[in-house]
């Protein structure tokens, strides 16, 4: 993780979040690799986890799948995920899930790559610039709330150089039929590309993580 994502996420964290006492804050690809988020939400009253592929430091929850995340919908206070989205294949599908499980009125703080060299772990399959957030957020029928882009180079790790698109996202609050039509083309969409993605299965290269 280079530096400027750490202050990104701390800057959010204090502007949205400084008033809250209590929250369930889970993380989205949170191996600690060369740094985490997790100081940011270490609060007594509030409850941080992490969610990622692999055991390993910084990571609570191990997927068994890696599109589908074993926590409850509409469950979760506040979603965030930092330099993880580029090394997702099908960034859609884990989207929807981050969708999912913040509840209505939630927040989802999203940190992803707008430029830096390959890095994979173990892709690297994407960069993203403010308009891409905000197709994620019709995709997901969610509002975008703030999006920026750095245009000043972070030189991070490894002599590379980044840049981070940085936005926030609310889950609208929704009546009971609304949630019941939003979940069902949520698992409409969910299992049509998951059928995709186990027709045209391939492998990995091996990892070589830089960031």
């Amino acid at each position: 993780m280079h530096p400027s994502s750490f202050d990104h996420m701390q800057d959010l964290a204090r502007r949205y979040l400084a008033r809250e006492r209590s929250l369930h804050v889970l993380d989205i690809g949170s191996y600690d690799v060369n740094g985490s988020y997790r100081p940011i939400f270490d609060r007594p009253s509030w409850r941080y986890q992490g969610l990622d592929l692999s055991a390993g430091p910084n990571v609570d929850i191990v997927l068994a799948t890696p599109y589908r995340f074993p926590v409850k919908s509409n469950s979760v206070d506040v979603v965030i995920s930092g330099q993880a989205f580029e090394h997702i294949e099908f960034f859609w599908l884990t989207w929807l899930e981050l969708v999912r499980v913040v509840r209505p009125g939630g927040l989802i703080f999203l940190i992803a790559p707008s430029s830096g060299a390959p890095h994979r772990y173990p892709v690297d399959c994407w960069r993203y610039y403010p308009d891409g957030f905000r197709a994620l957020a019709r995709y997901g029928a969610v509002k975008l709330i703030e999006v920026s882009t750095d245009w000043k180079r972070d030189p991070g790790p490894h002599d590379c150089q980044w840049m981070d698109t940085v936005g926030v996202f609310r889950k609208p609050e929704v009546t009971p039929f609304e949630r019941i039509v939003a979940g069902l083309e949520h698992i409409v969409l969910q299992r049509l590309s998951e059928w995709i993605v186990r027709r045209h299965p391939r492998g990995h290269p091996e990892s070589s993580p830089t960031q």
